[in-house]
Parts: structure tokens; C-alpha cells; sequence
């Protein structure tokens, strides 16, 4: 058992009801990186009563602006502090490069230091409704109790678009990590607590969604629920919250398509189309999977690619020498082994990889080698759902409308990347793509200044940027009559 207790319920450090724990699993070599306490549902149910009790009785929800502020200033600065012993904890929990986790809590010190500045841009509107004894006010105020649900691929990252706009907006919350992935956000809420946020405000519970979804989610003592993670989960938790008519926001992945046409950078798109695709060994939601290509340049492009992705240096994320990492876990690698003998039984051409690595070092860890199937179609379960792993489908194109064709036709609509060096015909097609961001010459990229959530069944609701801080917002009419005086509707007699 680890020394300290890792739920957070009402401001105290406490041990899951039942004595439960996991242990987690470096997806490198299959070692045991720590034990932490598994919360039980009424472990949950008591995390959210210290968040209500927190909302309507505490002070959080009413403190100024220039404090809550300050306290995200803090802990940005206390993640700057921490910046290199968090991305170890980060590529030791989840097996991306420890490169990659460097970028990713810069990240995210950046949300928290753009909503630091955001909530305090922020002033009522005032509304002339043509009587001057009026003042009729719209104003912003917390939505409450907020359950946050992150995914196992970004932990730390997904928890912060999602920590940083609750605390700025007064609310009250639990968090509840990926009980795959917990480490670095059990480390992030030692350093909220150090950087004084109050009890009961921000509470945390680990556990599998199997065991805590119904308690977290059908609670009618939560107001607001985020959920970051796969489509089936998102339903549940979306039914779950519709008895209560809890506001759900749901992100739910996607089958994101790269459009290249002949005419665009060469050595640019094939660098990004390999980027967009294998880093992180495709475990991202965002991941370009959905190669479409223009016919006239498609053989010699996929040779390219298939040359440069045999290259791709594959190993432990701790390893300076290493491009990409294991996959999370040997039942994950196995969900991807699955889709590619399907890719094979469904006519695509494997072009290279589909097998694990063969180097003996990396026996124990569950990494697969980056994969490329030709001559797909929509037809295919392969091009028509969500691998989450390091697996590129092509299609090909002739024409600008079937480029666009192609591209929405998804049941998501996430993301997206155009590569053309005819601008005109960029903003033709990025316009005509319906997906929540589209690069146009460029993939991957984001700011916290803009919104990121998707279209169609890549759910509702966005993170980031102003409206991902009024998602965690009531809006409230306050009319004002300065010189109140009878009606006089009812005349009586």
C-alpha cells in the first residue's frame, strides 16, 4: 500500500471505504509504478456531498474574481515548480515520450494562466430597456457541483481544461482521473491543496467508471457534468444525466481525416501525416487516422510515408533516443491487434508494420509498430471506427468535392487537416469540413484561447477559450426597477 492516502474528500486525504486499491502499470515494461486507493461509489457519493456542502454553505462560490485568480496563478506557478517531476510521473503512467509530457504540462501551465487572465475580462451586460428606472443586468454565476472525468491517454492535460475554468468560475468539483492513468493528476491536487484551495472545492476520487459512473453521474446533487473519453461511455453517462437533467458536455473522439492534395508541400505533409498520426502511438483523440490522398500523387506518397514510419524509433518514453511509446496497456495493444487482422480480412493493403516490435528489449511492454493500410474505403470498420492506435487508413480522391465528400463522411467530426498551396481552395474546403478544428497546412495544434470540442457524435459542449469557461456558467436576468410603483392591471373597484 503507498504511504499517503490518495482520495481528497472534503479537504482530508482519506483511504478508500473498503481498504481497495489498483496497482498501476508502466506500460513500458510492464513493471508496477505505484499503488493507489480505489474509491467505492460511496466514497464518490461522499466526495460530491463535501462539493455540495462546499457550494451552498463555503465561500468558494462567492469570492472575488481577483482571488480565484490568484489562486490559478498559483498553481501555475506550483506546476512550473514541479514541471519535470510531473512529466516523469506523467510518461511512466501512460508511456508517451518524456518529451511529449514536458510539452504537455506546459500546456498545461498555460490554461491555467489564460483562465487566471480571462475571468477577470469579464463584465455584466447591461441592457437599455428604454425606462430609465431600469437597469436590467445579464450576469454570469457558477453552475455548482461539476463531476470531471478525464481520459487515460492525457491525464493531466484533459483534467486541466476542465479544473482551470471550474475554479475560475467559483464552482465547486470532483475530479475523477482515469484509474489507468491517475498519477499526475494525484500529484496536481497535492498541489492545488498547497496552493490553498479550499476544502471541500476541489475533491478526488480514483476508481474504474464501471464502479463510480452511476454514483457521480445520476446524482442529483451534481449540476454539471464533463466527460472526456469514448462514444458507448459518453451515451451512458449522458442517459444517466437525463433523469435529473443535469448539463452534460461530452468529447468523445473521433476519425479524424488528412486531406492532401497534389499540389501541397511534400515534405511538409508527409512529416505531419506521420506526426498527426503516430505520436503518442495514435492514442489521441485528435490523431489524423483518415489518410485521403489525391490519386495522382497517391503511390509515391504512401511509399514515402511507409519508408519514413519504418524508421520511427519505437521504445520507452523514459529513453531520450525513443519517437514513440507503448501503447497504454496489453489489453489495449490487443483491441489494436484485433482491428488490424480485421483491416487484413477486410481487403486493405498492409503496407508496413501490424506486428509488435521485434526487438527482444521491448518484449515486455506493449508497444506495436506504426501501421499503414492502402486502398481502404468507407465500406471498412477500419476507416469507419476509432482505432486509437498507431494505424493510418488511405483513401483516395480526384476531385475537390470528393476530397470533401470523403472527409465528412464520418460519424464524427473532431478533427481535421487540408494541405493545399492554393489558398483559395483551402478555405473552400476547411469551411466545407464539418469538424470541430481543421488545420489547414499544419495539424495537431491548439490554444488555449480557442474552443476545442467536435461535431456530430464527437459530442457537445466545448473546452477551452471563453466558452469553455461558460460551460461552467449560469447566465441570470436581473431586472432592476429603481423606482418601483403600482402596475395598476388589476383596478379592483
Amino acid at each position: 500500500m503507498n504511504d499517503e492516502p490518495d482520495l481528497l474528500i472534503g479537504g482530508a486525504w482519506t483511504r478508500a471505504a473498503d481498504g481497495g486499491t489498483r496497482r498501476i502499470i508502466n506500460p513500458a515494461d510492464g513493471s508496477v509504478v505505484a499503488t493507489v486507493d480505489e474509491a467505492t461509489p460511496e466514497d464518490a457519493r461522499r466526495a460530491v456531498a463535501a462539493a455540495r456542502a462546499a457550494f451552498d454553505e463555503g465561500a468558494w462560490p462567492a469570492t472575488p474574481v481577483a482571488e480565484r485568480a490568484a489562486l490559478l496563478t498559483r498553481i501555475a506557478d506550483l506546476l512550473a515548480r514541479d514541471k519535470e517531476e510531473l512529466a516523469r510521473l506523467e510518461t511512466a503512467d501512460t508511456g508517451k515520450t518524456l518529451a511529449e509530457s514536458r510539452i504537455d504540462i506546459d500546456d498545461v501551465i498555460s490554461v491555467f494562466r489564460y483562465y487566471a487572465n480571462l475571468v477577470g475580462t469579464q463584465a455584466d451586460r447591461v441592457i437599455d430597456v428604454g425606462d430609465p428606472a431600469v437597469l436590467s443586468r445579464v450576469v454570469r454565476e457558477p453552475i455548482g457541483v461539476c463531476v470531471l472525468i478525464a481520459p487515460w491517454n492525457y491525464p493531466l492535460l484533459q483534467i486541466s481544461w476542465k479544473v482551470a475554468p471550474a475554479l475560475a468560475a467559483g464552482c465547486t468539483m470532483v475530479a475523477k482521473p482515469s484509474e489507468v492513468t491517475p498519477l499526475s493528476t494525484i500529484a496536481f491536487v497535492r498541489l492545488a491543496v498547497e496552493a490553498g484551495v479550499p476544502d471541500g472545492v476541489l475533491n478526488l476520487v480514483q476508481g474504474s467508471g464501471a464502479a463510480l459512473g452511476e454514483a457521480l453521474t445520476s446524482n442529483p446533487d451534481v449540476d454539471f457534468i464533463s466527460f472526456t473519453g469514448g462514444l458507448a461511455t459518453g451515451k451512458i453517462i449522458s442517459r444517466a444525466a437525463a433523469d435529473n437533467v443535469t448539463k452534460v458536455a461530452v468529447e468523445l473522439g473521433g476519425k479524424n481525416p488528412h486531406i492532401v492534395f497534389a499540389d501541397a508541400d511534400w515534405d511538409s505533409s508527409v512529416d505531419q501525416v506521420l506526426t498527426g498520426v503516430f505520436l503518442h502511438s495514435g492514442q489521441v483523440c485528435s490523431a489524423g487516422t483518415r489518410l485521403i490522398v489525391e490519386e495522382s500523387i497517391a503511390d509515391d506518397f504512401v511509399a514515402e510515408l511507409a519508408s519514413r514510419a519504418e524508421r520511427i524509433r519505437v521504445g520507452p518514453g523514459l529513453d531520450p533516443a525513443s519517437e514513440t511509446g507503448p501503447l497504454v496497456s496489453e489489453e489495449h495493444r490487443a483491441k489494436v491487434e484485433n482491428y488490424v487482422a480485421l483491416g487484413i480480412s477486410e481487403g486493405a493493403k498492409l503496407v508496413t508494420g501490424g506486428v509488435r516490435p521485434s526487438d527482444p528489449a521491448l518484449a515486455a511492454g506493449y508497444f506495436f509498430l506504426p501501421t499503414i493500410f492502402d486502398h481502404c474505403d468507407r465500406s471498412m470498420r477500419i476507416v469507419q471506427e476509432e482505432t486509437f492506435g498507431p494505424i493510418l487508413t488511405v483513401e483516395r480522391f480526384t476531385t475537390e468535392a470528393e476530397a470533401i465528400r470523403l472527409g465528412n463522411d464520418t460519424e464524427y467530426g473532431l478533427a481535421a487537416g487540408v494541405r493545399t498551396s492554393d489558398a483559395a481552395r483551402g478555405e473552400r474546403v476547411v469551411r466545407a469540413l464539418r469538424h470541430g478544428t481543421v488545420w489547414l497546412n499544419d495539424f495537431g495544434y491548439y490554444t488555449p484561447g480557442a474552443e476545442w470540442g467536435g461535431f456530430k457524435k464527437s459530442g457537445n459542449g466545448r473546452e477551452l477559450g471563453p466558452t469553455g469557461l461558460a460551460e461552467y456558467q449560469e447566465i441570470k436576468h436581473i431586472w432592476h426597477n429603481t423606482a418601483p410603483k403600482p402596475a395598476e392591471w388589476f383596478k379592483g373597484i
